[in-house]
């Protein structure tokens, strides 16, 4: 985040740099850069006879490279979007003679998603002496929660940490999927708002009662009627419930449980550090601990793994989704 402002910063100041490679697993910080660039380093009036987007998969390094060596028009530079690079990738490399001596009047952006170059070659290293090269990593699970209220920060919004768990269970890690959701959210509350489940219920579809986040805290405190009111409320909407995710974050929650029960310091900040989870949830894993000691715990695992497998098919004997669930649930909680 910090590194993405920086780049805009200095785009800002007119630090702008001849070429900019935007590789990496996480496409959402690719778009930001690129589409900042578009619309921003020449004005409408430029753009016209300055400014081309191409795409890997049409064009050629051969066809960039002659694009990038053109002079601007009636502007003091041109600038080259080539999207989907990644199609170019057998070829890349051949860029080099070019990142050697870029034309100064052109910003060459190249978009590279879902891959990044070989550091060892002689690319990346001339691109980071002549150029920008950004890598946009995808985020583990659980820095996602951060990355939420961390944006809505910077517009003026707060976030409950449920809410944003509950955005991060139904969305996964997709940024681009959470910054939309985010979007619209932002239309509808104003400013200076604190996003509660509420929000997340009435705007996003997202039940605040009925969600993963819910189930697995019903199960941690073995709350049975919750938890089969929770089942029968994913049975009627199975599209949005995967049965492979529910199992995924149960498996998650007993893994960090067992973390848990291998603490000598369970202090609030060191079981939150130690289990990489919001302070706020930290009570859960304690009401947890007191229900499932460690050796049910490991138990616990195995009946996920077995759950895990009968949802794809293995040794399900055409089990209903429904009814491995109620069957891993009722061996959990018994």
């Amino acid at each position: 985040m910090e590194r993405i402002n920086q780049i805009v910063s200095d785009i800002k100041s007119g630090n702008i740099k001849p070429v900019y490679f935007l590789m990496g697993n996480e496409p959402y910080y690719i778009d930001k850069i690129s589409d900042y660039i578009e619309k921003n380093v020449l004005t409408e009036e430029e753009r016209g006879f300055n400014q081309v987007i191409l795409y890997g998969r049409d064009s050629s390094i051969e066809n960039i490279v002659s694009n990038a060596k053109r002079y601007p028009m009636m502007a003091e530079r041109q600038v080259i979007i080539v999207k989907e690079a990644q199609d170019l990738s057998r070829t890349i490399e051949n860029l080099v003679s070019y990142v050697e001596n870029p034309q100064p009047t052109t910003v060459l952006v190249i978009c590279y998603k879902y891959k990044t170059l070989d550091k060892r070659k002689k690319l990346s290293k001339i691109i980071s002496k002549n150029g920008l090269l950004f890598e946009s990593k995808k985020l583990y699970e659980n820095q996602v929660g951060e990355w939420i209220r961390r944006v809505l920060s910077g517009k003026g919004y707060q976030i409950e940490p449920k809410a944003a768990l509950m955005l991060v269970e139904f969305l996964g890690t997709d940024l681009s999927k959470i910054s939309n959701e985010l979007d619209k959210l932002m239309i509808v509350l104003p400013k200076d708002s604190l996003i509660s489940p509420i929000h997340i219920e009435e705007n996003i579809g997202i039940s605040k009662d009925y969600n993963n986040f819910e189930l697995r805290k019903a199960v941690g405190e073995r709350q049975i009627v919750k938890v089969n009111q929770i089942i029968n409320y994913f049975s009627d909407n199975p599209k949005n419930n995967p049965l492979v995710v529910t199992i995924s974050l149960l498996n998650s929650f007993f893994t960090q449980l067992l973390i848990y029960h291998g603490l000598s310091d369970k202090s609030k900040m060191n079981v939150a550090k130690a289990l990489r989870v919001n302070p706020y949830f930290v009570g859960d894993y304690l009401s947890a601990a007191r229900n499932y000691p460690m050796r049910k715990v490991s138990q616990i695992i195995s009946l996920l793994r077995t759950a895990d497998l009968k949802s794809k098919g293995v040794g399900a004997q055409n089990l209903a989704t429904k009814d491995i669930l109620k069957e891993l649930l009722f061996k959990v909680m018994h």
